[in-house]
């Protein structure tokens, strides 16, 4: 089957456009020049990017102990209650509840798992290949770089996948365990064990760990056996910064070095029932990703028979300030010590001695800032928009799983606490847009607009960017004659409008303001060049965001919206509806009889229908102080409360720069289409990434 990278749908592997939304299955745009080339391309024939999908291949050669181990523990496997209830046939009241429904992936990834199987297959042992060829039988996985002559020891190499799209064997495998198992036959259940068999034993150690360390583990892409060696495919996270190069900035927070511990220590318990704790053993396997989180590059099996020690994990954590010159002192250091000398010995203790220095970092004059730094700051009250939908209450600790140190330096949950006033630096500015007609529309009235200019600055201090987005959505009246027209003049007319005036410094109110202005005489013009009139004068709603650095504008005229989402802060709507309903509540009305009239909904702003003295386009600015993902949306995807309801599943995921926006915003298109199909969504979605600007810091307080 194949997936398809737009919406996730799975397709026959004949298929050249997706069943669902029409992508194409064999082509795709090169991301810097836009150029057409097969997913099977290593690179852009037109600029020379890269634009294949590699993977990290993990060759391990198999000896005839590890052949023996791997049948004694199948044969033991095949004897346990579990599995011998389902192939016993003289226990039929057993064999309902858990055995999938035989379905047409399971038979074509039986084909292709067939290849993978050396006992059905005369495919050439791996030693014996060579780089100008593949790395299977099938021709899938084409080698970068040459193999030795003989694997004797463990070899890693890149390979290029020329199918990208197409699910694994081992990802066909487990999306057909998941199922239930109802129809499926005795022979069929047998077949299921014994492909099992044929998988490396650390296959079974990604998949128990990955649901709860996600982020941290790389995700694990296929795996076989051959006669000789053993094969995985990994996420390659070769060119990750490792985690000694985080530890030797000295402008990372005390409590992120905190954080990164907490998270190798909830690893380590977890990657003990799995004999794989040498995985955090190992410096060299430890990296951090753009938001300078922890992830690993690969899983490492436990030597047989090795009794370590958490002992051990604290000398590598010492191994981290040794390496980079960074002082080790106080509780911290403390804390190693004891680590060390085994006065702490389990999980449960280390966890609360980590909790106890996060308090104590917490309650210091400067919370969540290195002590060394030095910086005189100042303190504002954090406050909230008045449509602001907070988080749910939560007593969590300090500390917490996966989440980007910034954001505590006030932490949910401790609404009375300053926050400190530190400037920002940009660290990522990403945007992913799509629109659709709905499910009763005959036509789209939607239309958005979006240009970026990102700039990359890197030096021996660090990385930062220089960035201008600009980003438009607008609904064309429905019901009006060519909302879809007024819609997309108001975008181009805006687009060009700021290509001229839109100079070093972001648009101050007054140039927002005209802009917006000249958008509504365009439409406006030609309403009254056609002599239209009442329903038949085209207009459109606006929603409009202007991103440089790290200050943001927002400019809105009807019900289009505007929601802004961090760690802190929560789910906040930006936005206020310009419609009846809205304007009687600013009148004092209690909004329950504010909407109990007929027409509530009804708006009372848009471009295009009447001129420049009957639009105030509502105009405000402010400035990206956490991680923040902010969504532009038409009414179509916000009407219902959908927004407020599903921002936790749809939204609060994709803070993380880890996730795929592009799966974001088809997420909540097809959110859209299952509640308010009946009119067009759009959706923009702008994911900003920062961090403190300490150097700035203090050329401000010197």
């Amino acid at each position: 089957m194949l997936i398809c990278p737009q919406c996730q749908f799975e397709n026959p592997v004949t298929n050249k456009f997706c069943q669902q939304c029409g992508t194409s299955l064999t082509h795709k745009a090169c991301p810097e020049c836009g150029t057409q080339v097969t997913y099977s391309t290593k690179e852009c024939p037109q600029c020379g990017a890269f634009t294949g999908t590699v993977w990290l291949a993990i060759i391990s050669p198999r000896t005839l102990t590890q052949i023996q181990e791997n049948n004694e523990t199948a044969d033991a496997e095949l004897r346990s209650a579990s599995v011998f209830e389902k192939l016993n046939p003289e226990q039929p009241d057993i064999i309902n509840e858990t055995e999938p429904v035989k379905t047409e992936i399971q038979v074509s990834w039986e084909e292709e798992l067939a290849d993978h199987n050396p006992e059905k297959n005369s495919a050439p042992a791996i030693s014996e290949l060579s780089s100008d060829i593949y790395l299977d039988k099938q021709q899938r996985y084409q080698l970068l770089e040459p193999l030795p002559p003989k694997i004797t020891e463990e070899v890693k190499v890149q390979v290029l996948d020329s199918q990208p799209l197409q699910a694994s064997p081992l990802q066909v495998l487990i999306n057909q365990q998941n199922q239930e198992w109802e129809t499926e036959t005795i022979p069929e259940i047998q077949s299921n064990i014994d492909i099992w068999q044929t998988m490396p034993d650390i296959v079974k150690a990604y998949l128990a760990l990955k649901a709860e360390f996600d982020p941290i583990l790389p995700n694990i892409h296929d795996a076989w056996s051959e006669e000789d060696c053993e094969i995985i495919l990994l996420e390659d996270r070769s060119h990750w910064p490792s985690l000694v190069d985080l530890w030797k900035d000295h402008q990372i927070p005390q409590i992120h070095l905190l954080q990164i511990f907490h998270e190798m220590s909830s690893l380590w318990v977890a990657a003990e029932s799995q004999k794989c704790r040498q995985s955090l053993l190992e410096l060299h396997n430890l990296r951090v990703d753009e938001d300078q989180s922890l992830g690993i590059v690969r899983l490492y099996p436990d030597l047989p028979n090795s009794d370590l020690k958490l002992s051990e994990l604290g000398q590598v954590w010492q191994s981290l300030f040794y390496e980079t010159g960074r002082t080790l002192f106080g509780p911290v250091g403390t804390l190693i010590n004891d680590l060390q000398l085994e006065i702490i010995s389990t999980v449960q203790d280390l966890r609360s001695r980590l909790q106890e220095i996060a308090d104590e970092l917490q309650s210091e004059s400067i919370p969540a800032v290195e002590d060394a730094i030095g910086i005189d700051t100042t303190y504002a009250n954090p406050t909230n928009n008045n449509q602001s939908i907070s988080p749910p209450p939560t007593t969590t600790p300090i500390i917490k799983e996966h989440m980007n140190p910034y954001s505590l330096i006030n932490p949910e949950g401790s609404d009375d606490m300053p926050t400190v006033v530190l400037p920002m630096q940009l660290l990522s500015l990403e945007d992913a847009g799509r629109t659709d007609v709905g499910r009763q529309r005959r036509h789209n009235e939607d239309y958005f607009g979006v240009q970026t200019k990102l700039t990359k600055i890197e030096n021996p201090l660090g990385r930062n960017m220089e960035a201008r987005g600009l980003y438009i959505l607008c609904d064309g009246m429905g019901g009006h004659a060519g909302g879809e027209i007024a819609s997309a003049l108001a975008v181009k007319t805006l687009i060009e409008y700021f290509h001229e005036n839109w100079r070093d410094e972001l648009p101050d109110e007054d140039s927002i303001r005209q802009g917006v202005l000249k958008a509504n005489q365009a439409i406006y013009d030609i309403n009254q060049q056609d002599a239209r009139s009442g329903s038949g004068r085209m207009g459109t709603t606006l929603v409009m965001v202007l991103v440089q650095e790290t200050q943001v504008a927002v400019a809105h005229v009807g019900d289009s919206r505007l929601y802004r989402l961090s760690r802190r802060q929560g789910l906040e709507q930006i936005t206020v509806d310009h419609e009846v309903g809205q304007r009687e509540i600013k009148r004092g009305v209690e909004p329950e009889i504010a909407y109990t009239r007929p027409d509530a909904y009804q708006l009372t702003q848009a471009l295009g229908p009447r001129n420049e003295h009957f639009v105030d386009p509502d105009i405000e600015f402010f400035e990206l102080n956490e991680d923040t993902l902010i969504l532009l949306c038409s009414d179509g995807l916000s009407d219902n409360d959908l927004i407020e309801t599903h921002w936790q599943t749809h939204l609060q995921p994709y803070l993380s720069s880890r996730s795929n926006l592009e799966e974001s915003v088809n997420n909540l298109i097809e959110l859209g289409n299952q509640y308010n199909g009946h009119d067009n969504i759009t959706a923009i979605l702008i994911r900003a990434k920062v961090r403190p600007d300490l150097d700035q810091a203090r050329v401000n307080n010197s």
